[in-house]
């Protein structure tokens, strides 16, 4: 187990892009992840892995090498330092090494690690807002689980396919997958492995959709046939689901703020063989009133704080800032009681997030039913997912139908 120069520079460069530069951590590590033609897939993950580790323990590394942003090279060196000593790398003698206290790294972690702001390396503020909101116990274990490295879950196409065809496709090519009870269309891999590059992705048999975000769109209780509107579509991970459950029959109509998304999603669409989904760009207040009482079911997949989703995004904890938060909750309100006026009287809605805080989620819901628009609105049933009860993203998703 040895620290090769090239994978370590890369790193270094990544850490730059990422907390100086203000780069997505996932666009860094794709593009790092091509800078070599020669590495071989052990050289790959090395890279991928510790550019995330990096970020996700940012606070904590730099309190443990005393260091503070900016984050110029030699900063970035000691951080780097830190994490080799943690994970029980030998340091080769290079200059960046020089006089790294490796008893003191030790020491001091053990003694920051008893700070749970410092422990699980997340912003003062983000550490309040957990405990008011969650109460000590369960914020506690919550951004404990966020900050495990969230596992690779698939979602079966069954417009083309069965859960059965998909394992045993995936098992000719050594990658293994289980059914995960309760997700019909659910597959977990007990071994990371990169399913993009295979030909049973291509074709469009699956897709990667995290176990929770596959509860949503079965909530909403769509049949062939109906007329539905995926109101915050983004790339369509939910609108696929909709149109599997749908079997191709009937109407989805995607929209988003943002003519980039919708495209991607068509790509997708076509590879999963959907045909039954036209996509509007929503330029314009005329784009909602247009469908106004005109849908079965409405799905809004309102935009969100992402703190449920924190171990498949830990560099939203560094992006992420308080008034922020006041912001999205105002947009939340507001696209719910918009696009909540689709739904034709006796249809249904699904408001959802991936937040775990109430005031995005139940507090949202409680506050749109006391509304003139909301009392048209019978609330049903909610369900709250938090990662650390169920191993996967943290969700909030409330099914309301129109009186």
């Amino acid at each position: 187990m040895r620290l090769h120069r090239n994978l370590v520079f890369t790193t270094i460069d990544a850490l730059h892009a990422i907390f100086n530069e203000g780069e997505y951590a996932d666009k860094v590590v794709a593009r790092s992840l091509k800078k070599d033609k020669r590495w071989g897939s052990h050289d790959r993950k090395f890279v991928a892995e510790t550019i995330y580790d990096l970020v996700r323990w940012k606070r904590l590394y730099a309190e443990i090498a005393e260091v503070k942003a900016p984050f110029d090279r030699d900063k970035l060196w000691r951080m780097f330092a830190v994490w080799a000593v943690l994970r029980g790398y030998p340091l080769p003698d290079w200059k960046y090494f020089e006089d790294t206290p490796q008893r003191k790294i030790k020491g001091r972690f053990d003694e920051l690690s008893k700070v749970r702001k410092l422990r699980e390396s997340i912003p003062d503020w983000m550490d309040e807002i957990g405990v008011q909101e969650l109460g000590e116990e369960i914020w506690t274990k919550e951004i404990a689980a966020q900050n495990r490295l969230a596992d690779v879950v698939l979602r079966v196409n069954t417009l083309k396919t069965t859960r059965e065809k998909v394992r045993a496709r995936l098992m000719d090519l050594n990658i293994v997958t289980e059914p995960i009870p309760n997700l019909p269309d659910g597959l977990i891999l007990p071994e990371r492995a990169n399913v993009f590059l295979t030909d049973v992705f291509k074709e469009g048999w699956f897709e990667v959709q995290d176990g929770s975000s596959q509860l949503v769109a079965p909530l909403l209780d769509v049949k062939p046939g109906m007329k539905v509107v995926d109101a915050c579509a983004g790339a369509g991970g939910k609108t696929l689901h909709l149109a599997s459950l749908m079997e191709n029959k009937g109407q989805i109509i995607a929209m988003d703020l943002y003519e980039s998304k919708l495209k991607e999603s068509k790509l997708r669409a076509r590879r999963n063989g959907a045909h039954n989904i036209d996509y509007r760009v929503i330029d314009s207040t005329k784009v909602i009133k247009k469908l106004h009482e005109k849908a079965d079911r409405v799905l809004i997949d309102a935009p969100c704080s992402g703190l449920g989703v924190l171990k498949r995004n830990p560099d939203s904890k560094w992006k992420l800032q308080p008034e922020f938060l006041d912001n999205i909750r105002k947009v939340q309100a507001e696209v719910l009681e918009n696009y909540s006026k689709m739904v034709k009287p006796g249809g249904k809605l699904v408001y959802a997030t991936c937040s775990i805080l109430p005031s995005e989620n139940q507090e949202q819901i409680k506050h749109f039913l006391s509304t003139e628009t909301g009392k048209s609105f019978t609330f049903v049933k909610d369900v709250k997912v938090l990662a650390h009860e169920s191993g996967f993203d943290g969700f909030y998703m409330a099914l309301l139908e129109r009186k």
